[in-house]
């Protein structure tokens, strides 16, 4: 029987160092895209675009970029992260009052002190709602990191699909699907938190 540990902490490092820098890049996204109205379609776009390529195939098309391993697999999550970070992101900045930006703008702060005192702390919420996603789907796509040479939970599931063990695909399935239930479920009581806080 196939030792989990490693494969279970492989993959989770693989979906946060992924998530990490996906939040950084959709937040900074959806922040360009709010301030330069003229970006927000094809900024919104190229995020929905990406969302439309098979998984398999943008894994190969990055393949041939940074070879075969974890780098592939975070790169290809990263990009699939995007377009729930970017989008929420921006929804959220536009969704604050006027009124709130107008007092924030007579108060004499500027367009910086704006966005980080007034505007992007009340949509936060549903920039965490958009990271929440994205991380409850790149739990998913990782098992298929397997097939360009990354770790994770994908290799029980393709040994056991290879060898034709129900039990052995079981075995990576499963704790996919066990993280994929806490994480949402810890990440929908903090959004809940946030929310309340929020109005």
């Amino acid at each position: 029987m196939i030792d989990l540990i490693p494969f279970i902490l492989e993959h989770l490092v693989i979906v946060l160092v992924a998530t990490g820098i996906s939040v950084v890049i959709g937040i900074v996204l959806g922040i360009v895209a709010y301030w330069l109205r003229f970006t927000a379609q094809p900024i919104l776009w190229f995020s929905e675009a990406v969302q439309t390529i098979p998984a398999l195939a943008l894994l190969a098309i990055l393949m041939i970029l940074f070879g075969l391993g974890n780098t592939t697999i975070i790169a290809g999550l990263t990009l699939y992260a995007l377009l729930p970070i970017v989008r929420n992101t921006h929804t959220g900045l536009i969704s604050v009052p006027a009124a709130i930006k107008d007092a924030a703008r007579g108060m004499g702060m500027s367009k910086l002190q704006r966005l980080f005192r007034v505007e992007l702390p009340l949509a936060f919420p549903l920039v965490f709602s958009g990271i929440k996603i994205s991380v409850v789907n790149s739990l998913s796509i990782a098992v298929m990191g397997v097939l360009i040479g990354a770790g994770g939970l994908g290799y029980p599931i393709y040994r056991g699909i290879q060898t034709q063990n129900l039990r052995q695909i079981m075995s990576g399935a499963i704790p996919v699907m066990i993280m994929a239930i806490l994480f949402d479920f810890l990440m929908s009581a903090i959004e809940r938190r946030l929310t309340k806080h929020a109005k």
